[in-house]
């Protein structure tokens, strides 16, 4: 016996007290292919199910964010931080009284077009497919065509949305370059993804020896607090703060920081891409790191039988495919295959990269 549908509608009923800028699943725009409902489930929480149960987000966990192959147990990998970014995003969107499904469907597609070695690989695939590569488009492209066999996940505009324009540049934290989601539950992940990042890199970056508290910019720190757990409550307070008038509905919603605050953060951010980021992005590990992935696309666009047959794509399009394959791969497959295919000499393998 089928659950009666009632249940998935007295969920849409609830969200009816939401925000009046919240988005409801019941006013979603649909999904690029139509299809029945859930008797039990909305159509964000049906999305936050197909990206937590499909293989792109399985390999998150063997995906750098930006120590690559590091030693200790307890430093952030994709995975850690995409559950982080959605714990963050969740907070947010319950005190703000928006939709909590739509921005945990979201914060856990955001990452999912990441590539091997972290923004190295997404910096090398870029120089080198002539269409270009970001990692935005790329979770785009994952859960629009590539998971599920090739049928993909078939999401909501909204999740589609927000995962697409979840994605910041090197450029001032809210400057022009902001692409703006469509629901402010989008606007939320994004935040929430930079609050994340800020802050684990920053104590990663600690618990690499590469910085010590020490060093961490005054400026910031008297703003946000020395310890982690400080700095998130600070952002996170502020941004609730700044952003009350999404909850009633009395002004125009917006979703930020105030100067104060959003300083502070832009201070340590900054801080980061100098002292830790791009000092990264040189070091040994991120050179050879950069070594396979051209290695591993110059032979694949060359070989295209090594390829497995769902990435082998029309002739037109055969580097398409490359990308995809590789985008997709952990670090650890991304070296494996690199060694199978005899691509790596002994220059490239003298370092601390697991093989296996």
């Amino acid at each position: 016996m089928s659950p009666r549908p009632e249940v998935r509608r007295l969920t849409e009923a609830r969200e009816q007290s939401l925000s009046p800028y919240a988005q409801q699943s019941s006013l979603s725009r649909g999904r690029l292919r139509e299809e029945e409902p859930c008797p039990i489930r909305t159509a964000f929480q049906r999305d936050r199910d197909r990206i937590l149960h499909c293989n792109s987000f399985r390999r998150l966990k063997h995906k750098t964010q930006v120590f690559i192959a590091p030693l200790g147990d307890h430093y952030v990998t994709r995975l850690t931080h995409t559950l982080e970014v959605s714990q963050i995003a969740r907070t947010i969107a319950r005190a703000l009284n928006l939709n909590e499904d739509l921005v945990e469907a979201i914060s856990l597609g955001h990452d999912l077009g990441h590539t091997p070695f972290g923004h190295i690989g997404e910096e090398v695939l870029n120089q080198l497919y002539p269409g270009g590569f970001h990692h935005n488009e790329q979770s785009l492209r994952v859960v629009d065509s590539l998971e599920n066999k090739g049928q993909g996940l078939n999401l909501t505009l909204e999740v589609r949305d927000g995962i697409l324009k979840h994605s910041k540049t090197r450029a001032s934290l809210l400057g022009g370059d902001w692409k703006t989601a469509d629901t402010l539950e989008g606007k939320v992940c994004r935040l929430a993804d930079i609050v994340a990042y800020v802050n684990h890199d920053t104590d990663d970056a600690i618990r690499a020896g590469v910085l010590t508290e020490g060093d961490l910019p005054l400026s910031a720190i008297r703003v946000l607090g020395l310890s982690r757990s400080a700095r998130i409550n600070a952002m996170v307070t502020d941004i609730i703060d700044f952003s009350w008038s999404a909850r009633g509905g009395t002004d125009d919603a917006t979703i930020g920081m105030s100067s104060v605050i959003l300083e502070a953060t832009s201070t340590l951010r900054d801080f980061l891409f100098e002292r830790v980021y791009d000092v990264q992005s040189a070091g040994q590990e991120s050179v050879r790191a950069r070594e396979v992935l051209r290695r591993l696309y110059d032979y694949l666009s060359r070989h295209e039988e090594k390829l497995p047959r769902d990435y082998r794509l029309p002739v037109e399009d055969r580097e398409r495919g490359v990308v995809d394959y590789i985008a997709g791969m952990t670090d650890r497959y991304a070296l494996r295959i690199a060694e199978e295919l005899s691509l790596l000499d002994e220059k490239v393998t003298q370092s601390r990269f697991p093989l296996d």
